[in-house]
């Protein structure tokens, strides 16, 4: 009779940890997830450059811009474990400022004065080389005489050496569906959010300051902010869309 126990209470505990097991997220969940910060909601996703590949995209084979997330999905044959749109664009859909893939400029840094979000400075360089990024504020990277892999220019900068950028208020009345990007100072580690509903700059900033780890930090873009990833079931329709970021296997 305790025999018999034994063996039922074994194969129970077995039956629990193979549950356990299969209900344990791993990496086939994916890098994102949702997070609450200062009562709002947000999605991030976590590269490891490790383990992952990141890299920008903006004209498909044949000449033409990827335009959605779901077309670059499609033609990436299943291989994205997430994108999102990368930066800013003209009606054109191509880049406002620099623009990098597979290390050639396909588009030149822009250091110009003008209106709106991207000239809101100091704006921006979201950038890969090899299996480390970085977010650099646009003077530095220019100073730094960087060749990287991928490149793309936005603005404004979010966070700057752990400072709030010194034009952005605490929470103005500016609210919008947001998406950027932080990387932690190992450079290994990059994480893109967006926003469930629309937020302050001020508020954006923060999630990547406080509640992220990211000592620079860059805005890519506000209303047309959209994200795939396939582990969420999420597809976001948008306008059609100029630059995008996506993560591969390695």
């Amino acid at each position: 009779m305790m025999l018999r126990l034994a063996r039922a209470t074994l194969l129970a505990g077995l039956i629990c940890a193979a549950t356990a097991a299969r209900a344990e997220p791993g990496p086939a969940a994916g890098p994102c997830r949702s997070v609450q910060a200062e009562g709002e909601a947000y999605t991030i996703c976590v590269v490891d450059l490790k383990r992952q590949r990141l890299r920008l995209f903006w004209l498909g084979p044949d000449g033409l811009p990827y335009s959605s997330l779901s077309n670059l999905a499609e033609k990436q044959g299943g291989r994205l474990s997430f994108a999102m749109n990368a930066g800013m664009y003209d009606k054109g859909q191509a880049p406002v400022g620099l623009y990098v893939e597979e290390g050639r400029e396909m588009k030149g840094v822009s250091t110009a004065n003008g209106p709106g979000n991207f000239h809101l400075k100091p704006n921006g360089i979201f950038y890969v080389k090899g299996d480390r990024a970085g977010v650099a504020e646009t003077g530095r990277y220019l100073k730094a005489r960087i060749k990287p892999d991928f490149a793309t220019q936005s603005g404004p900068m979010l966070v700057i050496e752990g400072q709030i950028h010194p034009k952005i208020s605490t929470d103005g009345p500016s609210q919008k569906i947001r998406n950027g990007v932080g990387v932690r100072d190992d450079g290994r580690t990059a994480i893109f959010a967006i926003s469930e509903r629309p937020v302050s700059f001020g508020s954006f900033a923060r999630l990547f300051r406080d509640d992220l780890g990211c000592r620079n930090a860059l805005f890519l873009d506000g209303s047309v902010s959209s994200l795939y990833a396939p582990a969420l079931n999420r597809s976001d329709l948008s306008r059609p869309l100029g630059p995008l970021v996506g993560a591969v296997s390695r």
